[in-house]
């Protein structure tokens, strides 16, 4: 599983973000303690991570908005415990319940099997009440699961609230979708 190409309009869109957070203060909420856990060693990420609201989907998908075909289903990545995983048909979408965030939560990891492209973007409400939705990566399957890459969120430096949602061009699934609670200085 790999980015596809970013491309300028994505870089400049990630720049202006940045750029608002040097204007606006940082999310102030503090987020409840959630339990930790390290998911992604084996393949040498030894950061804790905090799964998202039902991010192993077993509560099938509490809180999320599911789109176009997207469906809960039975099977799981084979890297962790559970039972259920996201289905994600061509042109399906699914969008996590609320996440909250922190200027502490500066990154996204999950497990994905596909063919074609998984598009993951965050959406978030701005210090002016707009709701907007950034691109965070673009992924290209392999169709085995294996584990994303550390895609970054940069909505947590204005908002402490975000939904991540992920766009099927392609037969996806995805499973155990976590946030990294400390930054990675």
């Amino acid at each position: 599983m790999t980015i596809a190409g970013t491309g300028a309009r994505v870089k400049t869109l990630l720049l202006a973000l940045a750029a608002l957070a040097f204007t606006a203060p940082a999310a102030s909420a503090a987020c409840p303690a959630q339990p930790l856990s390290k998911p992604f060693t084996p393949w040498l990420d030894y950061a804790d991570y905090q799964a998202a609201p039902d991010g192993g989907l077993e509560a099938g998908g509490a809180g999320w908005t599911l789109a176009g075909g997207a469906a809960v289903v039975d099977g799981n990545d084979p890297f962790l415990a559970g039972s259920r995983s996201l289905a994600l048909p061509d042109g399906a979408s699914a969008a996590t319940a609320p996440v909250c965030l922190t200027i502490a939560h500066p990154t996204l990891r999950f497990f994905a099997r596909g063919t074609g492209r998984l598009t993951v973007t965050v959406a978030f409400r701005t210090l002016l009440g707009l709701t907007v939705e950034l691109p965070v990566g673009v992924l290209s399957g392999s169709g085995a699961w294996a584990p994303s890459p550390i895609l970054p969120v940069l909505a947590n430096l204005v908002s402490d609230q975000a939904r991540f949602r992920f766009t099927a061009a392609g037969d996806w699934r995805v499973d155990d979708v976590f946030v990294d609670p400390y930054s990675k200085g």
